[in-house]
């Protein structure tokens, strides 16, 4: 038991611990000091991650192509590269092949039937030339043929069907302008990709020189139509980034364009088309561009005259490989699709007395010594190469081409 004075110690300790409390609290209020802070962890804090870099900008993408008028074989070139029952085409294209090859795609109207052996080889004027063109065509690095020409009906029907089998049956090749059906015509409409820019195909010809399609299968070769043209144009328009036209017009041997190319000129640039490749007077035309509803332009090469062919008038020795650089821009900076850039290579059809050796040059590369061989010299005409370097600035002006354009790196 605690005595009196034992309690009275303990109670007096309990109230100055109370007094003491209170003080402290009531000194921290009226000095404005914070009560001390916690504790703080002696590890270092990790410093914050920096924000990812952004995304690099994709490139513009590009493609390039290459465009050859009309390859008229006649009788006289496919019997000068018969040997031992075989035609070797091949050596026709080995001066070209270089740029075709290096073209993101390269075009080319066919002019004559592919039919095949059984219709019977022939020349001018109804057409049929041996199927070993195809595959040096192909070979040589083409892979969009046009068939929609004024000679698309030399063999009839079975033939226009002929040769549209034989190009279906070769790998990565796209035919133009004869179809098996109506169907075949509506849903085979070709677009081909390259480098992330789609490109759409259509061809058209003024006739079939006076030989009628068949009453139940107009679809059969695509004529000039506008009213059709327009329904095709309009429906793979929406399907592409870039339209290509082929156009077999004009009159022959006639080295400006007519008012009736001119028309439908017009009537394609109003229908938002990107390129004419035009074909038929077997001579060349100029270049235009032609405005467009929206503010672009539209490039038309009116004629590309021959790629190959065995005809004797000067101007039609010389012919022309168009260039086209197409440039689609990334997603961020919209997406459009422009031209690059664009010309023509000029080319020479190159024969020798009695029409051997039959060959096409880029005329910058054609030897001046070989030129002096040529048949159509030999036979007393004015064809020399400075005739063709004088014809090719006079149609082409600065868009003439003296190098490989679709190599790399080059330039004149």
């Amino acid at each position: 038991m605690q005595n009196p004075l034992t309690r009275l110690l303990r109670r007096l300790l309990a109230l100055s611990g109370i007094f003491l409390s209170f003080s402290c609290a009531d000194l921290s209020k009226s000095s404005g000091l914070a009560p001390a802070p916690p504790p703080q962890d002696p590890r270092p804090l990790a410093e914050p991650l920096p924000d990812p870099p952004p995304e690099p900008e994709p490139p513009p993408s590009y493609a390039t192509l290459a465009a050859a008028g009309d390859n008229l074989i006649h009788k006289e070139i496919y019997q000068s590269v018969l040997r031992d029952t075989v035609y070797h085409f091949a050596p026709l294209y080995a001066g070209i092949r270089p740029y075709i090859e290096a073209a993101d795609i390269a075009f080319i109207n066919q002019e004559t039937p592919l039919a095949g052996e059984s219709f019977g080889y022939s020349g001018y004027p109804r057409f049929n030339s041996p199927q070993e063109l195809g595959a040096a065509l192909a070979d040589a690095g083409f892979d969009v043929i046009n068939h929609a020409n004024n000679h698309s009906m030399d063999m009839g029907e079975a033939g226009v069907l002929a040769t549209r089998a034989y190009w279906d049956a070769l790998p990565n090749i796209a035919c133009l302008g004869i179809h098996q059906s109506s169907l075949a015509r509506q849903e085979g409409q070709v677009i081909i990709e390259k480098n992330h820019i789609t490109i759409g195909f259509l061809a058209y010809t003024y006739g079939t020189n006076g030989i009628p399609l068949p009453r139940d299968k107009p679809y059969l070769i695509s004529l000039t139509n506008t009213a059709i043209m327009s329904q095709e144009i309009d429906a793979l328009r929406k399907r592409c980034d870039f339209l290509v036209v082929s156009m077999h017009w004009g009159n022959e041997y006639q080295s400006s364009p007519d008012p009736a190319q001119e028309r439908l000129a017009a009537f394609l640039a109003e229908r938002q088309v990107d390129l004419v490749i035009g074909h038929h007077p077997h001579v060349l035309q100029g270049i235009s561009l032609i405005p467009r509803p929206g503010g672009k332009t539209m490039l038309c090469f009116y004629s590309l005259g021959n790629c190959i062919s065995a005809q004797t008038q000067d101007p039609t020795l010389l012919g022309g490989l168009a260039y086209v650089k197409i440039k689609k821009l990334p997603p961020r900076e919209g997406g459009g699709v422009s031209i690059e850039d664009y010309g023509v290579i000029p080319i020479v059809t190159h024969y020798e007395r009695n029409y051997t050796g039959f060959q096409a040059y880029p005329l910058h590369e054609y030897p001046a010594g070989l030129a002096a061989r040529h048949g159509r010299k030999l036979r007393g005409g004015g064809f020399s190469k400075a005739y063709c370097e004088a014809l090719a600035a006079q149609i082409l002006g600065d868009r003439l081409i003296r190098h490989n354009p679709f190599l790399p790196g080059s330039a004149d």
